[in-house]
């Protein structure tokens, strides 16, 4: 039996090139590099699963690289880069800040900065979760990062900037990681799913890079569950049941008949959507994102904030074209109480129900409102 690597392991970006969702960073970074910019501290913030600890492991790799591409890229095969890819490089010193937050853990990386490299030109220092030292540990690091020697270069990771001291900010280049978008989370499973020779369904991407809320790790784990769960053939369908997603179907029925005002159909498809095992809350936010979604669709500028398969955007354009924006106004207003009032109710099927019911009322309503 072949040991299983999982995704995010085997396919970590090895270069700057192939970081997902980051541009403006590897491109500045890969500036700093050719231009000898290079500061001695950087600080990358951002949420989980963005690509903060890859691109210091890049970053750290590239600079003591001997043979950088044209473009800035570490080769991948002199010594440098080779005792860094085997996992025994003695320029790249990694420290978690979660589980080595004291005064003492700091004072043996100080020791170590003062060693100077073996090969290359500096030695590296990544300290993740930066923001779980101990205050007596950044106090204890402060001087040191104020006055490295000139071969030391430190890379701070933190998911909550606001933790850090700014005496600390204050030293080093800040560098903001955003979230990823769906369609670069797309795009990136489809280019891994054809190397592992994997039947994808591009609807069942977008699920995946959805559930996933812009962490790229997150979307691959969720990916490796499918496949083991579809085996290797990731369907709309799979997702669905697998991640718990209701249909985009249901709120294009429900939308069309709260538009037609049949209230009688609705409450059979909230009775539907009960028996599959989905609760009223997770049913009312489903609901506000279709609607906001039919609003995006109301102006060809904004139709490319919607970030849906091409099939379904063509259905919320439809869709969009035959409500009123005033509907989808009333709406959304009606939806956000509900969702107030949910968390509060004892009785939270028959609050939706009576949800659903204004809902379908509401074209009457402004009708009766144009008369008079």
């Amino acid at each position: 039996m072949s040991n299983f690597v999982v995704s995010a392991r085997k396919y970590r970006p090895q270069t700057f090139e192939s970081v997902v969702g980051q541009g403006s960073v590897t491109v500045t970074l890969k500036n700093a590099i050719k231009n000898q910019h290079l500061a001695q501290a950087f600080l990358f913030f951002g949420s989980r699963g963005v690509g903060k600890t890859t691109t210091a492991r890049i970053l750290a790799k590239t600079i003591n690289c001997f043979n950088l591409s044209a473009d800035t890229e570490p080769c991948n095969t002199c010594e440098s880069c080779s005792s860094f890819n085997e996992g025994h490089s003695f320029n790249i010193f990694e420290l978690d800040g979660a589980s080595n937050n004291s005064v003492d853990d700091i004072r043996i990386l100080i020791d170590q900065v003062r060693i100077a490299p073996q090969v290359g030109k500096y030695r590296i220092f990544i300290i993740d979760e930066v923001h779980m030292l101990s205050a007596q540990a950044f106090n204890a690091f402060l001087k040191t990062l104020e006055e490295p020697p000139a071969h030391a270069i430190f890379i701070l990771a933190t998911t909550e900037k606001h933790k850090i001291i700014p005496t600390v900010l204050s030293r080093c280049q800040i560098f903001d990681f955003h979230r990823i978008q769906v369609n670069a989370i797309v795009a990136h499973l489809k280019n891994i799913a054809q190397k592992e020779n994997i039947k994808v369904d591009e609807k069942a991407l977008h699920i995946i890079g959805q559930k996933a809320d812009g962490s790229l790790r997150d979307a691959l784990s969720i990916f490796d569950q499918i496949v083991s769960f579809s085996v290797n053939n990731v369907t709309y369908e799979a997702v669905l049941e697998n991640l718990n997603v209701l249909d985009y179907d249901y709120y294009f029925k429900v939308t069309d008949a709260a538009i037609a005002g049949d209230i009688p159909q609705n409450l059979l498809i909230y009775n539907d959507i009960l028996a599959k095992g989905f609760d009223g809350s997770q049913f009312l936010i489903g609901l506000a994102e279709h609607l906001r979604n039919l609003l995006v669709c109301k102006d060809d500028k904004t139709v490319e904030l919607l970030e849906v398969p091409a099939e379904i955007k063509s259905r919320y354009q439809k869709q969009s074209a035959e409500t009123i924006s005033e509907f989808i106004l009333v709406g959304l207003d009606l939806l956000r109480e509900a969702e107030i009032q949910i968390r509060a109710s004892k009785n939270k099927r028959l609050l939706v129900e009576i949800s659903l019911m204004k809902f379908s009322s509401i074209v009457s309503s402004l009708k009766k409102e144009a008369v008079s």
